[in-house]
């Protein structure tokens, strides 16, 4: 029984953290757009993509 003393108290302290850390999530913009992602990967680039520096002229394209 005496580590529920310990235990308790723990719970609480760490569901607080928990939610100030959600709290802290919400005022800093973190669920703002939440389909801005999902719906980024659909969009196609436009044109071709710039070449990496490693790839310069002579060198072999990746398959």
């Amino acid at each position: 029984m005496n580590i529920l003393g310990f235990l308790i108290p723990l719970a609480l302290v760490l569901g607080m953290a928990g939610l100030g850390a959600f709290f802290w999530a919400m005022k800093s913009g973190q669920f703002e757009d939440l389909d801005g992602a999902a719906n980024r990967i659909l969009i196609e680039d436009e044109g071709p993509a710039e070449p990496r520096s490693d790839e310069g002229e002579g060198a072999r394209p990746r398959d």
